[in-house]
């Protein structure tokens, strides 16, 4: 491996850490508030993301200029498809399933991409060989696996030591599992497009389309706001439970807790959504899809680690085994030697 592309492998490997250790923050706030129904905070979420991107925007108007109308489409798609579309899923998903069956099949993206780009991306990447490919691939679904099933396990004992009948509604559980391959399909989309972009345009700052993405996430996500806001004063039950089970109307545009809500949809709109897209766009241009796809298994051991903070408990063996089967597929995939890329000289150095 040449010096070159041994730097790229290592800053694009930090940089896709560090967007791991932000997304994993998006799991927090539906545990620290959970009378705020999904919706509200996926809208609340990326309407932050949006107010933050407008000051953003401002200071990088130079490079937002050179954007061109195409690139604001693209910008426009990757933020209704990766942000808003996948979110409503996901929340539709967990209301109908519960957590940890979505969980389980959102754990499988880093596979999911990971076999799509060396199908689709081998003509721009260079193609890994499915026998170098498949031991990493296997161990990181071997530890999603032993994690999940150990989240499903503590599920079921918490059910039945609470008393439950064990009667599951299996034609909403069947529902929920197809909403959650619809997450999966929209965000196995949302990198590999997202990638496609920076790739052809290498010269354009990551940091600049973070920012694009962040304002043409703005008018969609306030528009979904308002409309929460306006269905909720006309039928009040409408936001009337969170993942609590309360009952009665909600208190727009805040919430019961308006102090704590905004500070969470703040802090995550301005770490997870715009501080881990530039982290995740300066990875997508060193690094071959196929290896950053991978990478995404970051945001699952973060989520993992913050979800164990809050309930201030240590993970089980289960849980621990499948982690160490997480890094050790991830570790075995960056040993790889990297593919040759049909017409390409070094990995592409993202500007700063």
């Amino acid at each position: 491996m040449s010096p070159t592309h041994r730097h790229a492998l290592v800053t694009g490997t930090l940089f896709a850490l560090a967007a791991g250790l932000m997304w994993g923050l998006v799991f927090v706030a539906p545990v620290m508030l959970p009378d705020y129904p999904a919706a509200l905070l996926s809208v609340s979420r990326y309407l932050a993301f949006g107010l933050i991107a407008l000051p953003l925007a401002w200071l990088d108007r130079a490079n937002l200029a050179e954007l061109t109308r195409a690139d604001w489409m693209e910008a426009f798609k990757l933020s209704v498809v990766g942000n808003l579309l996948y979110y409503l899923l996901l929340a539709a998903a967990i209301q109908r399933a519960g957590a940890p069956l979505p969980t389980m099949i959102i754990g499988t993206l880093p596979v999911v991409i990971a076999i799509t780009s060396n199908l689709r991306d081998h003509a721009r990447d260079g193609k890994l060989p499915w026998a170098r490919l498949a031991p990493s691939l296997v161990l990181i679904a071997l530890g999603i696996a032993a994690v999940n099933h150990a989240e499903l396990s503590r599920h079921a004992a918490g059910t039945a030591s609470a008393g439950g009948a064990g009667g599951t509604d299996l034609g909403a559980h069947a529902l929920g599992a197809l909403l959650a391959v619809g997450a999966v399909v929209c965000w196995t989309w949302y990198p590999l497009r997202n990638a496609d972009w920076l790739r052809a345009h290498a010269s354009r700052s990551p940091r600049s389309w973070a920012t694009a993405q962040g304002v043409a996430t703005l008018p969609l996500a306030a528009v979904g706001f308002l409309a929460l806001w306006a269905l909720s004063a006309v039928w009040p039950a409408l936001l009337g439970s969170g993942t609590t089970g309360s009952e009665g109307a909600f208190a727009m545009p805040f919430g019961p807790q308006p102090a704590l809500f905004l500070g969470l949809m703040f802090s995550i709109g301005l770490l997870a959504s715009w501080l881990g897209t530039l982290c995740w766009n300066e990875a997508s241009q060193r690094l071959p899809t196929t290896i950053s796809g991978q990478l995404i298994v970051f945001e699952t051991l973060s989520a993992l680690a913050y979800a164990f903070a809050l309930r201030g408990e240590w993970p089980g063996w289960p849980t621990l085994a499948g982690i160490v089967l997480l890094v050790v597929g991830v570790a075995w995939a960056l040993s790889a030697p990297p593919p040759k890329r049909p017409g390409a000289t070094a990995a592409v150095e993202a500007p700063h």
